[in-house]
């Protein structure tokens, strides 16, 4: 038997190349891979030995040679392809343990060139491994070390290696090689400009972690992370603290953080469901938490609370009154880790870089039946200036609460409306049937949880324009004062008109955040 070997990553590959050796294989061996070998006593052929050709081009090629691709294309039990290798003088190869250049640790390195990441695209590496998966009857080809062991008890005990397992290696093949391929499509896609909408979209990425289980216990479920630096993203959480995180808990996470990057200063986001039920912004964080907790203290027992700020032990202490799933933040001092682990089942999360976003043209995909949906991310916040419609301008309190709102509508699931005051949360109604329900709802919320004189000066946000002046009407009966909404209705005068009756003052804004 014959072996040939060209790995990147050698890790295990000695004792390997050992194991077989004491079996009687003969091991062949390229460039760096041989030396290391030899270094170590294997007895090892170079590759240009049984090619009868140097390696060239300071190593581009060296193993696209017949000599190794008939020795693992041809078919043992066609006499033909036998007679051939015979006739050539080309002796069979039944192992190959190939890894390929380092592509992907290469362009996650900081400042990486353009010529660094070329030069890191294995050419030969995938030739081989596709021909040994194409003849995975005959051959054993290995990708990743942890087969190591599987493919040497095969051979110990049967002197040859099952067709089941090769045919599970060479599966294996086919996914190293498409994700390594997709890899290099995306990146040179990136810099020549041709990833908007591609005709055809190729996607991969690589598994964090295996789920227990999906949005329900029936569904099976895993998190995967891009291929890219996702310093801040939510694949780079580290968790210090609680029980192994679940799919809906960093689904949620996911739409408490993107609201939380919406603010600079201070603040305090808890999500429910993917639905902001409080947020808070403030000169303290824990001044920003309070805000947040009594906005809804209902809704958030049991919720995710995401901080932008580091967590003391105030602010720790405060949490801990409550049963949350999930803490977040970029940060926690000793004394409110402390705190906050006294309690077994909080999850403690730490996330620096946390306000880094998504690039403009990143994908948001969603899986439909039979296909998938791509957009760019909801990037930006305002379309251009605000426009005052009515006869009554917003006062400066009154903007800035418009404009807090309106951070919170953004990630409310439509039809959706929220209501701000002071720089707190005071009423959401997220995902209705119609936009009179989803306000009447936000101004149930805020009363129930805050009174009737926490909605008097508020300013409410509408996810979308308003197709009849119905929830200004509302609006105006629970003493809200300033309104934000996209416009571009039919009937939008019936709207201005039914805030210039009540005083309220009303801005367009000329982009909607519909979020289904």
């Amino acid at each position: 038997m014959r072996a040939l070997f060209s790995v990147s990553d050698k890790t295990g590959v000695i004792g390997f190349a050992r194991a077989l050796c004491d079996l009687g294989v003969e091991i062949v061996s390229t460039g760096g891979t041989q030396k290391a070998l030899a270094d170590a006593g294997v007895n090892v052929t170079g590759i240009s030995e049984v090619t009868g050709f140097p390696e060239c081009l300071d190593g581009r090629v060296k193993t696209l040679h017949p000599r190794i691709h008939a020795g693992l294309l041809a078919m043992r039990e066609n006499p033909e392809h036998m007679e051939c290798l015979k006739e050539l003088g080309i002796t069979p190869i039944d192992i190959l343990v190939v890894n390929l250049y380092p592509f992907r640790q290469t362009i996650m390195k900081p400042g990486v060139t353009l010529e660094e990441a070329i030069e890191n695209i294995d050419i030969g590496g995938p030739a081989m491994l596709r021909a040994a998966a194409k003849n995975y009857q005959d051959v054993s080809v290995i990708t990743d070390p942890s087969d190591y062991g599987a493919v040497l008890a095969e051979l110990k005990q049967n002197g040859s290696v099952s067709k089941e397992t090769n045919f599970r290696l060479a599966a294996k093949v086919f996914a190293l090689t498409a994700h390594y391929d997709a890899m290099i499509a995306k990146y040179t896609g990136d810099i020549a400009g041709i990833n908007d909408m591609p005709d055809i979209l190729t996607l991969t990425y690589e598994k964090t972690q295996l789920m227990r289980y999906g949005e329900n216990p029936h569904q099976k479920a895993a998190f995967y992370r891009e291929i890219r630096d996702t310093q801040g993203m939510l694949t780079d959480i580290l968790q210090l603290h609680g029980k192994e995180l679940s799919f809906n808990n960093i689904n949620d996470t996911h739409g408490a953080l993107e609201l939380l990057r919406e603010f600079d200063e201070p603040a305090v986001v808890a999500c429910k469901h993917s639905n902001p039920c409080g947020a808070g912004s403030a000169p303290s964080l824990h001044e920003a938490y309070l805000k947040a907790y009594n906005s809804d203290p209902v809704s958030i027992f049991g919720g995710i609370v995401v901080c932008n700020r580091e967590v003391g032990a105030d602010t720790a202490a405060e949490i801990n009154k409550i049963f949350v799933e999930i803490l977040l933040a970029p940060s926690f001092t000793g004394k409110a880790l402390d705190i906050l682990k006294a309690k077994k089942n909080i999850r403690i999360l730490k996330l620096e870089n946390l306000l880094s976003r998504q690039p403009e043209d990143a994908l948001d995909l969603k899986s439909v039946s039979g296909g998938l949906l791509a957009q760019t991310v909801d990037s930006r916040l305002f379309g251009g200036e605000l426009t005052t419609v009515t006869k009554r301008a917003p006062t400066e309190r009154e903007l800035e609460d418009l404009r807090f709102a309106w951070k919170l509508v953004k990630y409310t699931k439509s039809n959706g409306i929220a209501i701000a005051k002071d720089r707190q949360s005071v009423g959401i109604g997220p995902g209705q049937l119609n936009r009179i329900r989803a306000t009447k709802q936000a101004i149930e919320y805020g009363i129930e949880a805050l009174g009737t004189d926490a909605l008097k000066g508020a300013a409410l946000a509408s996810d979308a324009f308003f197709p009849f002046p119905d929830c200004v009407e509302a609006a105006a009966a629970a003493g809200i004062t300033a309104i934000i909404q996209p416009g571009g209705a039919g009937k939008d005068q019936d709207s201005i008109d039914a805030c210039d009756k009540h005083g309220i003052a009303m801005v367009f804004t000329g982009m909607r955040h519909f979020r289904h």
